[in-house]
C-alpha cells in the first residue's frame, strides 16, 4: 500500500483533480451556447447538432460504471493522465473539425476521455483523504469546482463563440489539459484496489451498442421517417442487444449492472425518476440557446448569458438540497423539486417571440430551483437502498442513469420538434411542444416519486444501522452527483 500524500502534496492533487472536474463539466454545459453558430458554419440541421451532443453523452453514459472500474484496477493516476490525454487530444480535433462528421467523432473521444478522468478523480481523493472529515471536505471543494463549471459553460461560451466562432469553445480545452497532463505526472501518486472486480468487457459493448442504435433511431427518425425499414430496423436491433444484455449480466460474477439491486423499489424508483430528470434537463436545455437566438433574434453572446438563471439556481441551491433530504425526507424534496421543475418548463412552453425577457428568466429559475432540489436526494436514496459497501457502486448507477436520460433527452424532444416542423408548424411551435412534453413527464414522475419514493422499514432496508442515514446520503450525494460530466 502506497503512503498517504503529505499535506502539500494533497493540496496539489486537490487543485488537479479539481480542475480536471472543472473542465469536464465546463465542456457539459458550454456547447449548447455554441449550437446556432454550429449549425450556421458547419451548414448542418437540427439532427446534426443532436449528434453533437448525444455523441459525447451517449459515451460518458455507457462507459462511466466501466471507467471506475478501470482506475481502481489499473491505476487512478494512470487513468486520470489517460483521460486527460484524450479528453485534450480530441478537445484539438473538435477545434481543427473541417466537417460535421470529424467534429462528431471528436465529440465521441472526448467522451471517451470524460468517462476516464471523472471517476478517477474522484477515486484519486478519496485514497488521498482517508479520514472522513478530511474526505467529505475535499469531495465538497471537488462538487463546487464541478459546479462552477457548469454555471460558467453558457457564459463563456456566449462569450468565446461570438467573438472567435465555435471552434474557440474546444479549444479553451487544451492549456487546461497541458496544465493537468504536466502537474498531474510530477504530483500525483498511483493507487489501485487489488480486489477491484473484473472488467465486464461483453456488458459494455452490448450497452454502447443498445443505446447507440436506440439513439440512432431516435435522431434520424424524424428526417428518414418513423416507418422506413432504417428506423424500424435500428429499433429492433435496440429491443434485441438490451434483451441479450440482460440476459449476460443476470450470468456473470460480477457484471457492471447488478440487476438485483433493482429488486429494491427505493433504488428503481430513484432511478426512474433520474433518468426522467437527465431528460427533462439535457433536452431542454439542448434548446434554450436556439430559443433565444432563432426565435427571440438574440446574439450568441446574449443569449448564453440569458440561460444563467437556470444553472445558477442549480449551483447556488444544489449544496442544500442533501441537507433538506436529510431534515425532510427523499420524498418530499424530490417530489417537490420535480413538480417545479415540470411547471417551469410547462411555463416554457408558453413562451413567445414577443414575450419579454422579464417574463422568460423566473421559468428558467424555477426549473432550476427544481432539478436542484431533486438530483442530490435522487442519488441519496439509491446510497440508502444499498448497503454500505454497494454505495460506490449505487452511486455510479445513479450518474449513469442520469446521462442516459440525457442521451434520451436530447433524442426524443429533438424528434418531437422535427415531427412537428414536418408536419408544417414552425420552429417556435415545435420547441413549444418539446418543452410542454418534457414538463409533462416531469409532473407525472412527480407524482410517480410522491406515491412510491419512501425509505423501507428498518426490517427490509439492507444499509445497516450506524452506516447509511438519511443525513449521510443526503451530505455525500450532493458530491455523487457530480460525478459524472
Amino acid at each position: 500500500m502506497a503512503p498517504l500524500p503529505g499535506r502539500s502534496s494533497r493540496a496539489v492533487l486537490l487543485a488537479v483533480t479539481c480542475l480536471g472536474q472543472f473542465m469536464v463539466l465546463l465542456d457539459n454545459t458550454i456547447v449548447g451556447a455554441a449550437l446556432p453558430d454550429m449549425q450556421r458554419r458547419l451548414h448542418t440541421e437540427l439532427t446534426g447538432l443532436q449528434w453533437i451532443v448525444d455523441a459525447y453523452v451517449l459515451l460518458v453514459a455507457m462507459l462511466l460504471l466501466s471507467g471506475g472500474i478501470f482506475a481502481d484496477r489499473f491505476g487512478r493516476k494512470r487513468m486520470y493522465l489517460t483521460g486527460a490525454v484524450v479528453f485534450t487530444a480530441a478537445s484539438l480535433l473538435c477545434t481543427l473539425a473541417p466537417t460535421l462528421g470529424w467534429l462528431i467523432a471528436g465529440r465521441v473521444l472526448q467522451g471517451i476521455g470524460a468517462a476516464a478522468l471523472s471517476p478517477a478523480s474522484l477515486a484519486l481523493l478519496a485514497a488521498a483523504y482517508p479520514v472522513p472529515g478530511e474526505r467529505v471536505k475535499a469531495i465538497g471543494l471537488w462538487a463546487g469546482f464541478s459546479g462552477l463549471g457548469l454555471a460558467a459553460g453558457p457564459a463563456v461560451g456566449g462569450v468565446l463563440t461570438d467573438v472567435f466562432g465555435w471552434p474557440a469553445i474546444f479549444l479553451v480545452n487544451v492549456p487546461i489539459g497541458v496544465v493537468l497532463l504536466v502537474v498531474g505526472l510530477r504530483s500525483l501518486e498511483e493507487t489501485r484496489n487489488p480486489s477491484a472486480p473484473p472488467i465486464d468487457i461483453p456488458g459494455t459493448v452490448l450497452s454502447v451498442l443498445g443505446m447507440g442504435v436506440l439513439t440512432y433511431g431516435l435522431i434520424e427518425g424524424g428526417a428518414r421517417g418513423w416507418t422506413s425499414p432504417v428506423i424500424l430496423g435500428s429499433f429492433t436491433a435496440a429491443a434485441i442487444l438490451f434483451a441479450v444484455f440482460v440476459a449476460v449480466e443476470a450470468r456473470r460474477g460480477a457484471p457492471m449492472l447488478p440487476l438485483g439491486l433493482f429488486r429494491r423499489r427505493l433504488f428503481t424508483v430513484s432511478n426512474t425518476a433520474m433518468v426522467v430528470v437527465g431528460f427533462a434537463l439535457m433536452g431542454s436545455s439542448f434548446f434554450f440557446s436556439q430559443f433565444f437566438v432563432y426565435v427571440q433574434g438574440s446574439s450568441i453572446l446574449r443569449a448564453g448569458l440569458q440561460t444563467l438563471p437556470l444553472s445558477l439556481a442549480m449551483v447556488v441551491l444544489s449544496p442544500y438540497a442533501g441537507r433538506l433530504a436529510a431534515r425532510y425526507g427523499f420524498r418530499i424534496v424530490v417530489t417537490t423539486g420535480l413538480a417545479l421543475a415540470g411547471l417551469g418548463l410547462l411555463a416554457l412552453g408558453m413562451v413567445h417571440a414577443d414575450t419579454g425577457y422579464e417574463n422568460v428568466w423566473w421559468r428558467l429559475g424555477l426549473a432550476g430551483i427544481g432539478f436542484a432540489l431533486t438530483m442530490s436526494p435522487l442519488t441519496g436514496a439509491a446510497i440508502q437502498a444499498v448497503s454500505p459497501q454497494e454505495g460506490g457502486l449505487a452511486s455510479g448507477v445513479s450518474s449513469t442513469t442520469r446521462q442516459i436520460g440525457a442521451v434520451l433527452g436530447v433524442a426524443v424532444l429533438g424528434a418531437i420538434v422535427r415531427t412537428r416542423q414536418s408536419g408544417g408548424a414552425s420552429f417556435e411551435v415545435g420547441l413549444d411542444s418539446a418543452f410542454l412534453a418534457a414538463g409533462a413527464i416531469t409532473l407525472a414522475t412527480a407524482v410517480f416519486t410522491g406515491l412510491w419514493l419512501a425509505t423501507p422499514k428498518a426490517a427490509e432496508n439492507p444499509a445497516t444501522p450506524g452506516h447509511s442515514t438519511d443525513r449521510d446520503t443526503g451530505s455525500t450525494s450532493n458530491a455523487a452527483f457530480t460525478n459524472s460530466p
